[in-house]
This record gives structure tokens, C-alpha cells and sequence, in this order.
């Protein structure tokens, strides 16, 4: 059951369990029959209760992992995606609260620790993001909580990881496309997702010497329930639609990219980005 012993600061939530109200719903089953690739591993998730997170924890348990998942608010959802862990044989284990408590981000990875006895990936996925269309009224607090969430959260739940992770664990930290090519309704979390970018890189280096890989996804236009708790409808009903294949990703179009960097087809690679986003070219 959740642990309502970490309480989560205050800022502006999205409405718990959202996700049932959209429509169409996101797709987060996997595609594919599982082969083991994870079998044995045990993942620490961030924001795992939806979108693309809910995606990779569903994708690692089918592959074998037991899964961990953090999430701030949305009980509701958290729950189904346990549910949906353990539908996939697996063993999930749910903990509340906000990453962007040192703390908090401590005591987290030491309880998936104790429960599941290691620790071998830890994917950085939570985050939020508020849309505001003019930069001068981009408050303060609005900003401090989204760096808060995104980057101080990213390295806060790293360094709370490291002691326990060993040669051929992996992190992977969750960016965006906005971190290549900006988004002028988000600019705060498009700098927080380029700070992920950059942590990426660093850490990568920093780690490599080590045996523990560093890499991040950069998903472009993905349906989660984080884009109508944040846009405003006209931007909704268009949303993904300037993407070259035409409409927004799903969360299952982002998970198995997660998959391959947290498993061993990934092992000549860190530092690296992928970067599942409708065909948008990239350079840097």
C-alpha cells in the first residue's frame, strides 16, 4: 500500500486520476511478449504512476523486473499501475511523495532497497509543466517548482541511488524535445529539460570509469495525461499535430526505448539520447 508517511510539498496539481477522463485514453500496454531482459533486476521508477512512466513500469515487469514506483498525488493511478505490474507476474511496491525533498528522495530508494534487497535501475522520469503564454507573468514559486521537480529532483534521486547501485546498473533520465528545439508556452520546463540534458552528459562522464551507465529519452509530443492538466484546450485538440507522422506519440512508443537502455543491448552505450518524437530531426 502507499506510504502516507512522506508528505508532498504544496504546489498546483493536476486532478487524481485525470487519465480516465481522455480521450482517447493513452496507450500504455506493451506491444510485445516479454523475453526476460530485465529478468532478476529490480527498478526504481520516478513518476511512475502515468504517461510514460506507468509505460516503462508495465514494459519492465513484463520483462522481469520488480518495479518500484514514486509518484506525488494521483493515488488512483498509482494503484492501477501496480495492478498492472501485478498482472504481468511481477511485484511492485508504491511510495509517495516529492522528489524534490532530498530527503524524502533518500528514504525512497532506501525502502526499495529494503523491500526488494538492491537496486539496479533507476529511471528519472517525474516531472511538471505549466503553460503560460506570456514570459513576464511566469511567477516565481512557478519556477521553483518546476526546477524543483525536474532537475533538483533528477539529481536528488541519483545521488540517493549511487551507494547502492554497482558495475552495470543503469539511469535513465527522461528529457524532451523542448530541451533541443525550446517551447514558447513552457519556457521554465523547457530549461529544466535541458539541464537534464546536461546532468545526462555529466553524470555519464563522471560514472563511466565505474560501470554504471548514464542515457535519457527525449520524447517529442507524447498523450499523457500531464498535456490536458497543463495546456489550454486549443492547444489540446492540436496537440502532436505538427509532428511530421502527424499526431502524438503514445506512452507504449516511448517505454520500449527505456527498455533498451536499461537492459544489456545497451551496454557500449552512455551519454547517449533517444529520441522517440513523431520524426522530428535533431542536431546537438
Amino acid at each position: 500500500m502507499p506510504d502516507d508517511s512522506f508528505t508532498p510539498l504544496q504546489s498546483p496539481q493536476r486532478q487524481p486520476g485525470l487519465e480516465h477522463e481522455m480521450d482517447p485514453a493513452p496507450e500504455y500496454m506493451p506491444r510485445h511478449l516479454g523475453s526476460d531482459r530485465l529478468k532478476g533486476k529490480v527498478a526504481l521508477i520516478t513518476g511512475g504512476d502515468s504517461g510514460i512512466g506507468r509505460a516503462t513500469a508495465v514494459l519492465f515487469a513484463r520483462e522481469g523486473a520488480r518495479v518500484a514506483i514514486i509518484y506525488r498525488d494521483e493515488e488512483r493511478d498509482a494503484e492501477k499501475t501496480r495492478d498492472l505490474i501485478e498482472a504481468e507476474g511481477s511485484e511492485a511496491l508504491l511510495i509517495r511523495g516529492d522528489v524534490g525533498d532530498k530527503d524524502f528522495c533518500r528514504a525512497a530508494t532506501d525502502r526499495t532497497v529494503e523491500t526488494f534487497g538492491g537496486l539496479h535501475i533507476l529511471v528519472n522520469d517525474a516531472g511538471e509543466q505549466h503553460a503560460q503564454d506570456d514570459p513576464t507573468k511566469i511567477e516565481e514559486a512557478q519556477i521553483e517548482r518546476t526546477f524543483r521537480t525536474n532537475i533538483f529532483g533528477t539529481i536528488f534521486m541519483t545521488q540517493a541511488a549511487l551507494p547502492h547501485l554497482e558495475r552495470g546498473a543503469r539511469i535513465i533520465c527522461v528529457t524532451s524535445i523542448t530541451a533541443y528545439k525550446g517551447q514558447d508556452l513552457l519556457i521554465d520546463y523547457a530549461s529544466t529539460k535541458g539541464a537534464i540534458l546536461s546532468f545526462i552528459r555529466a553524470m555519464s562522464s563522471k560514472l563511466a570509469s565505474e560501470g554504471i551507465l548514464v542515457n535519457g529519452v527525449a520524447p517529442g509530443p507524447i498523450w499523457t495525461p500531464l498535456i490536458p492538466a497543463s495546456f489550454p484546450k486549443d492547444a489540446v485538440e492540436d496537440f502532436g499535430k505538427d509532428a511530421p507522422l502527424g499526431r502524438p506519440g503514445q506512452p507504449n512508443e516511448v517505454a520500449p526505448a527505456l527498455l533498451f537502455l536499461a537492459c544489456d543491448d545497451s551496454s557500449y552505450m552512455t551519454g547517449q539520447v533517444l529520441h522517440p518524437n513523431g520524426g522530428t530531426l535533431i542536431g546537438g
